[in-house]
């Protein structure tokens, strides 16, 4: 038997071993910085793994049911992978530890029967129990219903009414198309020519999934957004939209439609011209998926540029793993969105636009900046500025990847030595963007004007579409300007969370980093100055009793809490402001034992949750970058925080990561950015090495 001294010289000899494997802080941040050079695409962007959950595979081998494709090689292989999403209980999941999502187990379960597995079959018997004890088909979210209706599964009528003839609405009248969600609109045009037309492909005599129903579907529970509760009263929105549905099905059925005609040219031409200069309508799978629908009813054949154009683009989407036989699908691509991120974080580490392959990344983003008008421009007068989040999508510019961009080409530029300024006036006509610099040698001296004269010219633009996007309440929501009719989520067809596209305070919070970062802040004067000030105010409002922030775009509140500690900073908060100290002692209050923070995808569901869940290393990179923001660098918190990133950084210089921590829709459709756990921690270890300037190693 061992004794205690000799237990004691063990334990300390595991722990100097382990310590003897923790890496410096400046090799972690080369072998990071690194490890992102060697996985730069030859074109100067990144552009990783954009992971969704099991709809992605479903809804495909929906569609290749519906086009008589179910049998292809391609299907099988979706189907391999569908099932193997599948988990212990049967169910399938919106994220790996998430309960039971019926929709997504009912689309799964129909989409694996209709490629051949057996209702028999012991998995498919535990799908099938888990969907019933769960509430059964009946349950299931609009979307759900409308493929279910497209095979011939339940009636078209048990879906709601998406009317053609709302295209034809004008601005000024309140459920015109342009107060719906940049993605419910690009997603609703498609489906309303599907639901006039009734292209169904009826399935229900040699593959019926009957055995899902508890009930009739004519006896199915009304649809209804998550989270919205029935309200009270004689009149409310959610009655009159019911209402209104149930009276466009009458008019239906009776054939009473004198506008269906010009309707359906009207929203036929509306896809058209969207998909120029676009992967797809809307760059996103559900809007290209139905737009192969929406066309085939229309009569286009398969052989048409416009249909193939949509398959093409649904292919590239697909990720051919040889090491199991799948295939899976993204929901999009991120490629500005991944290489903004990498280039601030490689700024943060040093590497700056004065190599050679930084540099290409930065043309390759200048290329992206939108120029021509979009959807939002029949909210908003602007010249066309900013960025879009996949590899083509001009309609569609957001203020996220605008933000993004702004600061990547600012902090590229300051690792040149090259200071980017803008000094407002009180009209955007005298309003400079001004460039100063330390060090340009004589021989570069041209390329580098060059360079600085695009970014200077994209800059004013992005920060002039910026301003002018902003919403009446100081906030900003991601495509749209006061696009926040919340009477809109009380829609049948609003149950997938995301009807509006409101303000929220983690974009605006981030919006205002990027001005903050060119120069302006609080005290600024002119327009750019009241853009600020407006902004504070309604991130100061939104702030939660216990000091967080809720995060819409990421995971949750924790992502929330970061980017408005560190926007609010940026614009001149000063540290000591009850504000940010509220936020810090939040973010420390929710650190694990181990220095790491996470979060559950659960906490949008309930709030209880908040600052709870798995610790991951992008989560952690966010907690820290917030209390770096707040001048925490020399706390306990921090540096548990740092040497949790550093202890758990791999040879190669990555981090591991499963848990979801990207956000689609709340309580929806969540999403894992397989490069959250690369270039975010990068950023958070940079950022404090820079903060406190270490003379030797900074592990202590």
């Amino acid at each position: 038997m061992m004794d205690g001294s000799s237990s004691l010289a063990r334990d300390r000899r595991a722990q100097q071993d382990a310590a003897a494997n923790v890496p410096s802080l400046s090799t972690a941040i080369q072998r990071t910085s690194d490890w992102l050079l060697a996985h730069q695409h030859a074109d100067g962007y990144w552009c990783a793994e954009l992971e969704g959950d099991s709809i992605l595979q479903s809804e495909y081998l929906l569609l290749l049911a519906w086009a008589n494709r179910e049998e292809t090689e391609t299907a099988k292989k979706l189907s391999k992978k569908l099932l193997s999403q599948q988990r212990a209980d049967g169910s399938w999941a919106q994220y790996p530890e998430g309960k039971i999502d019926v929709s997504s187990s009912v689309k799964a379960y129909f989409a694996l029967k209709l490629t051949g597995h057996q209702p028999s079959a012991d998995y498919m018997v535990k799908a099938r129990d888990a969907i019933l004890e769960a509430g059964g088909a009946d349950v299931v979210n609009s979307f759900t219903r409308l493929y279910l209706a497209l095979l011939g599964q339940i009636p078209m009528e048990i879906c709601p009414a998406v009317p053609p003839e709302m295209i034809l609405l004008p601005n000024w009248f309140p459920l015109n198309i342009y107060r719906m969600s940049s993605w419910s609109r690009t997603i609703f045009i498609p489906l309303s020519i599907c639901w006039a037309l009734r292209p169904v492909v009826d399935r229900s005599e040699d593959c019926s999934i009957r055995e899902l129903f508890i009930k009739p579907p004519e006896q199915w529970p009304e649809l209804r957004c998550p989270g919205q509760e029935n309200s009270g009263g004689l009149f409310t929105w959610e009655r009159f939209f019911r209402t209104a549905d149930a009276t466009l099905k009458r008019i239906e059925k009776w054939r009473l439609r004198p506008l269906r005609k010009r309707a359906l040219k009207a929203c036929e031409q509306w896809i058209l011209d969207r998909m120029p200069k676009s992967d797809g309508l809307g760059a996103i799978f559900p809007p290209i998926l139905w737009s192969i629908i929406a066309f085939r009813a229309l009569g286009y054949d398969d052989q048409h540029e416009a249909v193939q154009s949509c398959w093409n683009e649904l292919d590239k989407l697909m990720i051919h793993d040889e090491s199991d036989d799948t295939i899976r699908i993204q929901p999009c691509k991120s490629p500005v969105w991944d290489t903004t991120i990498t280039l601030r974080a490689l700024a943060a580490g040093r590497q700056g636009a004065d190599v050679p392959r930084v540099r290409k990344s930065l043309d390759w983003l200048l290329s992206k900046e939108v120029r021509d008008k979009g959807d939002w421009t029949n909210n908003v007068r602007s010249e066309p500025g900013g960025w879009f989040f996949e590899f083509n999508n001009e309609f569609y510019p957001d203020l996220d990847d605008t933000a993004m961009a702004l600061m990547a080409l600012q902090e590229q530029l300051a690792e040149m030595g090259v200071t980017l300024e803008v000094h407002p006036g009180q009209s955007w006509e005298n309003t400079t963007v001004l460039t100063t610099s330390n060090r340009i040698a004589v021989e570069d001296a041209i390329d580098r004007t060059m360079l600085l004269d695009k970014v200077s010219s994209a800059t004013k633009r992005g920060l002039a579409w910026s301003a002018d996007m902003q919403n009446h309440d100081g906030g900003w929501g991601a495509f749209d300007k006061n696009n926040d009719a919340e009477f809109l989520c009380k829609v049948p067809f609003a149950d997938h969370n995301a009807m509006i596209d409101p303000s929220w305070p983690d974009l605006s919070a981030r919006v205002i980093e990027s001005f903050g970062l060119l120069g302006v802040n609080q005290h600024s004067r002119g327009k750019l100055g009241d853009v600020v000030r407006n902004a504070i105010t309604y991130i100061r409002e939104n702030q939660h009793f216990d000091g967080s922030w809720y995060g819409r775009w990421g995971v949750n509140y924790i992502y929330g809490t970061w980017q408005c500690l560190v926007g609010l900073v940026a614009v001149g908060i000063p540290t000591d402001d009850e504000m940010i100290q509220r936020g810090a002692a939040w973010l420390k209050g929710c650190q694990q034992q181990s220095g790491a923070w996470g979060e559950t995808c659960d906490s949008y569901e309930n709030p209880n949750l908040k600052g709870i869940g798995t610790p991951t290393p992008s989560q952690t990179a966010w907690a820290l970058l917030g209390l770096l923001a707040a001048g925490e660098e020399e706390s306990e918190a921090v540096r548990k925080g740092i040497q949790y990133l550093l202890r758990t950084q791999k040879e190669d210089g990555t981090w591991d990561e499963e848990p979801f921590t990207g956000t689609g829709f709340p309580r929806v459709f969540y999403l894992r950015y397989h490069y959250y756990r690369i270039y975010f921690p990068l950023l958070a270890l940079a950022t404090w090495a820079k903060k406190i300037n270490p003379a030797t190693e900074a592990t202590r």
